[in-house]
């Protein structure tokens, strides 16, 4: 099996709502996140992808972190990513827009999330954590 390593952030509004994307040429919502870069911490990474896909730019603070998850890959066919996770609440305060690599950002209800193909790990693993 070949593996995928990156690290996800489970955002969440006060109505428990997620914030997810869909890159350029895939179907499918996920977390925003994505892979580290040669020697970077994982939080710090993490810090850096959310700037880049959505323009946030949150403190270390904000941040807890949920665990680490297995599930098939969303767009890659024969790979399984690997996840770190953090979760942080946003407010009304933070605002987000699409950076180059995401065609759409979307809140997503996770009890009803309605007719949108979430990506495995989301679906699977994550989304379920905010449905307690």
């Amino acid at each position: 099996m070949r593996f995928i390593e990156v690290v996800a952030a489970l955002l969440v509004d006060e109505r428990g709502r997620a914030l997810m994307v869909r890159k350029h040429g895939t179907t499918a919502f996920m977390q925003p996140g994505g892979k580290l870069e040669p020697g970077e911490e994982a939080l710090d990474g993490l810090r850096r992808e959310l700037c880049e896909e959505l323009a946030l730019e949150l403190p270390r603070a904000r941040f807890e972190e949920v665990g680490r998850f297995e599930e098939d890959a969303a767009n890659e066919p024969g790979f399984r990513v690997r996840a770190q996770v953090w979760r942080a609440e946003l407010t009304a305060a933070d605002t987000h827009r699409v950076g180059s690599e995401i065609a759409e950002a979307r809140w997503i209800d996770p009890v009803t999330p309605g007719e949108v193909r979430l990506a495995p790990l989301s679906s699977a693993a994550l989304l379920p954590l905010l449905a307690d």
